[in-house]
């Protein structure tokens, strides 16, 4: 049975949210298919899903609910078999903002004919009168029909399926949050530690819980989520793991982005709180970051930045004279950073003895903030994007060529790398078999001998990365491979990693998937096979060469 998952905004749709419905996001054939779509071939071919959604920015001059790559590469190369629908209105863009069309009966035939099955919005209620100017034939409409009721029948909207006997006490089971809480445990990041986690209780009895974050429901939520029955803020989190001998303090500090929530208040008035907070603990747990109001989709209601797209990745000014605060008091502290996207922690990285990224962790997310804090549960969390120190040396947002983006294109030094997190315990890369005569055109299985040293449970994520010798290769290395494995305090164990076949090929200028001549090496390790990963993590890269 076919999933009826989405995978959406194809293909080109990272770009400035406040020009979507007017921008032209320009890439070359090599960028195209090495960057951009290969995570969407990876959902229709791998993961069947059901419907695939189009952006409202038009590609390399083709508005993308109306391209030509619907058909050319997803239908036809791809072999998809599901529905394509449009983003919401994206189709009104066609002769509003795009100027493709000149009137709706035009934007509704182009998106139709070139593969956009289901309108989001009312473009096609102009279908009937593009008909009749004879700009879509009863074929194309019956061909959409066709793959739109296949969809529904697949649903069980027609005949009896496994999901009808389903009912609202399905929802939220005991297996439902035991899966929520793995997926909040495993996700967040351990990015820096100065030993001072997990946090000793027989040595530290009052901790302040500082920050716009701590406290609130918004940063569990992100952007695009349900209801759930329970929260649980990481105030509470803390509160819980902390359990009943030990003093927990609480201070907003300062609103998330405004230098007075009221009219009645002075500018910064909460940071006085703070220090009175701070003076009495003997630890501070930091919580800062954003939440759905200052960065998400443009249109969201509240979102204070440019349509949901940050202007840098400072912190708003509020929390950085919150941080100042924090840092001035002399404390040893601890921060959580709770936000949906990378942002500057160059001094944090400095001053505070620990640094937790939690992103936006779940409706109750606070609560394995709280647990991996104080121990009970080890941080396993590996980045999945490049933490940069500035802005400055990256190209202008409006330009979708990879040159220096990215973990594979990256000329300067990270803050912190792709693939990147610590844990508390101590597991070692013992050796590393490679097997197969011909990795290039069969693939190459990896085994490889781990050993936990340590004295607690851990779990770490082996990550393979190629790199071959070839002009058409990435400037740096890619990930090709990876799986997690949890050992024992003293245990060993062996782990085989298969990288297909396909993974060895390098992307040529057409866009032409090629095998690269010469030799490929191949990195196993914690992390990238770099000189600081290995200097932050402590971990080698294992190398050999196919």
């Amino acid at each position: 049975m076919k999933s009826a998952a989405c995978a959406k905004h194809f293909v080109v749709h990272s770009g400035p949210e406040a020009v979507r419905h007017q921008f032209n996001a320009t890439c070359s054939d090599k960028d195209l298919y090495e960057t951009y779509l290969p995570a969407f071939e990876a959902c229709v071919r791998e993961a069947k899903v059901e419907s695939v959604m189009g952006a409202y920015n038009r590609t390399n001059g083709e508005p993308c609910c109306g391209h030509s790559y619907l058909k050319d590469i997803i239908r036809d190369q791809w072999g998809f078999e599901g529905h394509i629908v449009s983003d919401c209105w994206a189709i009104r863009d066609f002769h509003e903002n795009h100027k493709v069309t000149k009137t709706v009966e035009e934007s509704a035939a182009l998106a139709l004919k070139k593969g956009c099955d289901l309108n989001c919005g009312c473009t096609y209620i102009h279908l009937m009168k593009a008909y009749n100017q004879g700009l879509v034939s009863e074929e194309d409409i019956r061909t959409a029909a066709i793959r739109l009721f296949t969809t529904r029948f697949i649903l069980g909207m027609f005949d009896e399926t496994e999901f009808d006997g389903l009912t609202y006490l399905d929802v939220e089971t005991k297996e439902n949050l035991a899966v929520s809480k793995r997926a909040s445990d495993e996700s967040i990041v351990l990015l820096k530690n100065d030993g001072i986690l997990p946090i000793d209780k027989n040595k530290t009895k009052v901790i302040s819980v500082i920050g716009p974050n701590a406290d609130s429901r918004a940063c569990l939520i992100g952007n695009y989520y349900g209801t759930s029955s329970e929260y649980i803020t990481a105030l509470e989190g803390i509160r819980n793991a902390a359990g009943d001998d030990m003093r927990i303090l609480y201070s907003e500090g300062c609103d998330l982005c405004l230098t007075k929530p009221d009219n009645l208040s002075r500018e910064y008035h909460r940071l006085a709180e703070a220090k009175a907070v701070m003076n009495r603990s003997d630890l501070v747990i930091l919580v800062i970051g954003l939440n759905e109001n200052l960065e998400g989709e443009e249109g969201d209601e509240g979102n204070q930045y440019k349509s949901g797209d940050k202007p840098d990745l400072l912190f708003p000014k509020t929390q950085r004279k919150l941080i100042d605060t924090v840092i001035a008091s002399g404390k040893p502290f601890i921060t959580v950073v709770m936000a949906g996207s990378a942002m500057d922690l160059s001094v944090l990285n400095d001053k505070s003895s620990a640094v937790l990224q939690a992103w936006y962790p779940g409706a109750r997310g606070g609560q394995s903030i709280g647990d991996i804090l104080f121990g009970k549960v080890n941080p396993s969390g590996k980045l999945p994007v490049t933490f940069y120190k500035d802005t400055k040396d990256l190209p202008d947002f409006e330009d979708y060529s990879m040159k220096g983006r990215t973990y594979r294109y990256l000329e300067t030094e990270p803050l912190y790398p792709f693939g990147y997190g610590l844990t508390y315990g101590k597991m070692d890369i013992t050796s590393v078999e490679p097997a197969g005569e011909d990795p290039k055109n069969n693939g190459l299985a990896i085994k490889v001998s781990l050993s936990n040293t340590g004295d607690t449970a851990t779990s770490e994520v082996v990550q393979v990365y190629l790199k071959a010798d070839d002009p058409n290769e990435v400037k740096n290395t890619r990930l090709v491979a990876f799986t997690r494995v949890t050992l024992g305090a003293g245990e060993t164990g062996n782990v085989k990693i298969s990288v297909p076949a396909e993974s060895f090929k390098v992307v040529n200028d057409a866009g032409e998937r090629i095998i690269p001549e010469g030799k490929v090496d191949v990195f196993v390790g914690f992390g990238q096979p770099d000189a600081l990963t290995e200097k932050l993590t402590g971990k080698k890269a294992f190398s050999f060469t196919v």
